[in-house]
Order: structure tokens, then sequence, then C-alpha cells
């Protein structure tokens, strides 16, 4: 017996979920052994992390049953487990989108994501946590639980998908899906140790960002390892397979995947610059901690030991973007459907940016659209002549629940920034990007790099990732809480 089939038999959360996924193929487990197991697990272990807004192990039981039933094995996901991020409605299922103005929210329709994950052949497990309404880049909403890092208890798991990190950080999920409109699958991924994928915008159909403002907000995997994420990632661009079939999906150019063998062979060799400035730089106190540059110089010697060229990019100042992507945060947030005394319940960042927001004026909000723009263009047509471009993922090391200030809209937005400096940008230029771990600190917390992609180059990101990925050995390591 090889392996794999040892742990299948035994602790199938011990599997990547390209194994996990190789068990189910080859009826070493069934949907509902398996959908057992993690709901077993998350029943033990999720309060520890505070992963989950809500579990439904009957649904998840019953969709499982239903999988092996009904659903062709052919379909990308069949039989794994996932959970929906509470920012997407599931029918009939709690959907409270972190807040408490929505506490008792039941949809009656799923949306477009949870139905292609469904048609993926997916077993939902309940909904991962979020801050309210997706907007902090750490998830901590009053009256739930924080998410925490399963590396460090104290620490946050990130945000805003830090309920789906820690889920998977802590093997109660083999995978999950999070949304990113400026930074928050990467993030939380980096503050947990995981791989977490931003494609490009356009290639998700069911989360493309081209129907948000700026085109900020894509969905994307958190997973273990490189080639797991990029199995989640084939799943849900491609719900019944490959050749996608969506009749109506705006495609971002590039190869339009699967992403999976990109991921395993892990080949090439390629042009890299670095990058150590941001956006931010001229409006916030920036500054990138110790452990932050040491993993940077070690994926930068990585890549150079692998043949790859690489080459630091100078500074470009862009005073004119804290204001325009501040502006845009805003108007996002005064979307909101919460009005008269259901805003008495919104949280204080909340309310301070639908605040913000709805006092924006059409005019300004045109020129923040038009600048971001052209933003846009100047950062493709900087970063061109490269394959990809290496940047620390955050700035700082992962912060401490209760760091960031609840009362005070305006520094909270601040801490924000000086925690994720590189992440925003990117959904902004509607590039694709890859954070992973490459170094693990003298206590032992994996810390991160940011691999940024040409547009629709998804394929490139995978092969040097899971290069860096070989290099780096982390692979294997389970936090305290495992």
């Amino acid at each position: 017996m090889s392996d794999a089939s040892r742990a299948a038999a035994t602790n199938p959360h011990e599997l990547t979920a390209l194994d996990l996924h190789t068990a189910l193929q080859r009826d070493r487990l069934s949907p509902t052994e398996v959908a057992e197991w993690f709901l077993e697990r998350i029943e033990r272990l999720g309060a520890e992390v505070g992963a989950f807004a809500e579990v439904t192990p009957d649904r998840a039981l019953e969709r499982a049953a239903f999988v092996e039933r009904e659903v062709p094995k052919a379909a990308p996901l069949w039989g794994m487990p996932l959970a929906d991020k509470d920012l997407h409605p599931r029918a009939g299922v709690p959907t409270r989108f972190g807040s408490r103005a929505f506490a008792d929210h039941v949809p009656d329709e799923s949306d477009e994501l949870v139905l292609d994950v469904d048609r993926a052949g997916a077993v939902s497990l309940g909904k991962t946590a979020t801050p309210e309404f997706g907007l902090p880049s750490y998830t901590e909403p009053i009256g739930a639980p924080a998410a925490r890092s399963p590396w460090d208890a104290r620490l946050g798991a990130g945000g805003s998908s830090g309920g789906a990190a820690a889920a998977v950080a802590a093997g109660l999920l083999p995978f999950a899906i999070g949304s990113d409109g400026g930074g928050s699958v990467r993030i939380p991924a980096a503050s947990c140790g995981l791989v977490g994928v931003k494609p490009s915008r356009g290639r998700v159909p069911s989360g493309s960002g081209l129907a948000g403002l700026a085109g900020l907000g894509v969905v994307g995997p958190l997973a273990r390892t490189v080639a797991d994420a990029a199995l989640l990632l084939d799943g849900i661009i491609a719900p019944s397979g490959y050749p996608a079939e969506h009749a109506f999906a705006v495609r971002a150019p590039g190869s339009d995947g699967p992403y999976l063998g990109e991921a395993l062979r892990g080949e090439g060799r390629f042009q890299v610059g670095v990058v150590t400035d941001s956006p931010w730089d001229d409006a916030y106190d920036i500054e990138i901690a110790p452990e932050a540059r040491d993993a940077l110089a070690h994926a930068v010697a990585v890549l150079d030991r692998l043949g790859h060229g690489v080459e630091e990019l100078p500074a470009s100042p862009e005073p004119g973007y804290p204001p325009a992507f501040r502006a845009i945060w805003q108007a996002s947030a005064a979307t909101i459907p919460v009005e008269g005394e259901q805003l008495d319940r919104l949280e204080p960042l909340t309310a301070w940016l639908v605040d913000r927001g709805r006092a924006l004026g059409a005019r300004d909000l045109a020129d923040a659209l038009a600048w971001l723009a052209e933003f846009e263009r100047r950062v493709i047509r900087r970063f061109a002549p490269y394959d990809a471009v290496l940047t620390p993922a955050l700035a700082l090391t992962p912060r401490p629940v209760g760091w960031y200030d609840a009362d005070d809209g305006e520094r909270n937005f601040a801490q924000q920034v000086r925690f994720t400096p590189f992440t925003s940008f990117v959904n902004v230029a509607g590039l694709p990007a890859i954070s992973l771990p490459v170094q693990a600190t003298a206590a032992g917390f994996p810390m991160s790099v940011q691999l940024i992609g040409r547009p629709g180059g998804e394929a490139t990101l995978f092969a040097l990732a899971a290069q860096l990925e070989r290099s780096a050995r982390l692979v294997g390591r389970r936090p305290p809480v495992w």
C-alpha cells in the first residue's frame, strides 16, 4: 500500500487536495466518508481558529450522497469538500456577510460561484468566516469569533478570506475559495502559511471582477500546495471540465488552462523583476519588517540559483494612488444595502467607509476611476519586460488579534495599508498573482512572497511558484492545532 493509500485509509486530512482527489477517483474513499471526516474535524477543532460562520452537516451529507449517486466522476471537483465564503449566498443557508445587520438573512437563491462549485461536483460543508462585507484585511467581526492563524492562535488569520485560510491551514478543508478585491486571498494565505491565488481580471467566469467598481474583486483558491491551488482554480474556471463551456465568459489573454499541469511540472526559465516600493509610500509610513525582507531575499537567491534572470526595479512613485484607491473603496462600501436603523448595526470601520462613500461626488468618483485606469496602464508597462514580478507578500508579520483600531476608521485604514501595501495595486491593474511561503522564521512561522504575472499569465506563475515551493521544502509542515 502506498503512503497516499495508507493516509487515505486513516487520516484523509493528511492528504494534499490532489491526493485526496485521486483517492476519491479510485474509490479508496467515498464523498460521504470524506465529508464525515472533515465535519468531525470541524466540530472538534473549528472553534480554536474561528474558521466557520456556519456549518451545515445535514446538508453536506445529503449533498455527498447525491454526488455519489448522480454526478459523474469526470466533474473536476467530484466529492471534494469545500465551503462557501460568507459573502457568497447559498439558497437556504444563513448568509450574514460577516455583519450583525444581516444576522437573520437566509437567501432564496445561490450566486453564480456557488452554482459553479456544485456543478464541479464539490460538497459544501458550510460558510467560512469573513469580516463585515469583506472590507478589512483581517477577520474579527463584532459578535463572532476572530479567525486565528493555526500557527499561533494569538495572531489573526488575515482577511477578508480569513475563515477560509484558517480552515485550510488547520486541516478542516483540503482547500477553499476566497474572494480578493484588494488582497483578500493573498493576505490570509500569507498570514496562515498557504498558497493564495488572485487570477487575472476576467479569468474566472463566476468571479471575473468585471461587474465590480473598478474591476477589483475576483475569486481564487487558498491551498496548502501550488498544485492544490491549480486544481481548484481549474475547477472553478471550467466546472464542467475543459474546454470551458461558459457561453458568455470573458477571457483574460493567455492560456485558459488547465493549470494543474503547469504546477506539477514546474518548468521554465523566466525573467523576474523585484519590487520593494509600493504606491502607498508617499502617503503612509511603510516599513518592511526584517522577516519579510529575509523571505524576499531567500526567494531571490533561490530564483538566481535556479537560473532565472533576476533584476531589481527602481522605485516608481505614484502619489495619486492613495486618494484614488480610497475613493473607490469608499464608493464600493456606499452600495451596501443598509439603510435607516440598520446603519447603527454596522461596525465603525464599515460605517466610516459607507459615510464617506455616500458623500462622494460623482465627479470625484469619475476622476478616481479615470486615474486608476491610467495607473493600470503604467503598471503593466512597467512590468512588461518581465515574465513575473516578485514582492513581499506582507510588509509586516501577521498581526495579533485586536491589533487594529476598532473605533477609528481612518486609523484602521492606515494600519491595513501598512500591513498590506503590496496587494491592492495588483487588483487595480487586473493582474494575476500568487502568494506562497518560502521560509520559516526562527519561531517557525512561515513567511511568504508574492509573484505577480502579466495579464493572463497564470501559467507562468504556477510554474515559478512550483519551483520556489520545491526549494522551500515547507510542504508537509503542520501548525500546532493540526
